[in-house]
């Protein structure tokens, strides 16, 4: 499901394997897990760090695993509410976060790789895709929230929700919704590691920088608590192989 490897003061959590990385609670435990996991160590150690996110294969996250929802009117639930646990924990970790997109991110993938202070991407494969819209989906309020938090132009963020715009690393670069377009997934995480490193290096206290994110992302936590797509929601006739990346 996913690694935790530590480089240094430099924390790489890996979506492992080939597969889409979909968000079931498996994935979403281990990478809570994970994150708890880091946020023990550096409380305990008083140590500055940094956290990059990154994946195996083709696809960073495909999103929610909606074959697996579509079981029991309560999975969509169980789904949402793991994931913006995972969201909430991303935005108060006492470090700088960084997620490396090393292939394709769409619908909550985007989400969670823009819940990092910082995003890098390769440009050599991969579209950041907000697929909502194709796929008859509602988008959550506190989806369109955090979009808004990251996203600086209305319209950029209009075209990313209500058209589905298929964004490449460059531009997305150029529309500044990401740090960097680079050559490669190797480039890509090579690229957040030296900025990790240069973070670490300022050695800012981490329960400073937690609070300031939270403040930074106050208007995401304000409506974080509900997701209200989920409430009596059908994702019968939804299917994992439609968004046509």
């Amino acid at each position: 499901m996913c690694s935790l490897e530590k480089r240094g003061n430099i924390y790489v959590l890996t979506l492992t394997g080939d597969d889409q990385h979909r968000f079931n609670p498996t994935l979403l435990d281990a990478i809570s897990a994970a994150l708890h996991r880091v946020r023990a160590e550096t409380i305990a150690t008083s140590s500055s760090s940094a956290l990059i996110t990154t994946a195996h294969g083709k696809f960073f996250s495909n999103g929610y695993d909606l074959d697996w929802a579509s079981k029991d009117p309560n999975r969509p639930k169980i789904m949402s509410l793991k994931l913006r646990s995972v969201i909430k924990d991303l935005i108060s970790l006492p470090m700088p976060t960084i997620a490396a997109i090393t292939g394709h991110a769409a619908a909550s993938g985007v989400i969670l790789a823009l819940s990092h202070d910082y995003v890098f991407m390769r440009k050599d494969r991969g579209f950041m895709y907000m697929s909502e819209m194709d796929i008859g989906m509602k988008v959550p309020v506190w989806f369109v929230k955090l979009l808004r938090c990251k996203i600086g132009s209305p319209a950029v963020w209009r075209d990313v929700v209500l058209r589905a715009a298929k964004m490449t690393a460059e531009v997305a670069v150029e529309k500044g919704v990401i740090e960097a377009a680079c050559e490669s997934a190797e480039m890509t995480v090579e690229k957040a590691v030296e900025l990790g490193e240069e973070l670490v290096r300022r050695r800012w206290k981490g329960h400073v920088y937690a609070d300031n994110r939270l403040t930074v992302f106050g208007d995401v936590l304000s409506v974080i608590e509900f997701d209200e797509t989920v409430e009596n929601v059908d994702v019968s006739g939804l299917s994992n192989n439609v968004s046509r990346l």
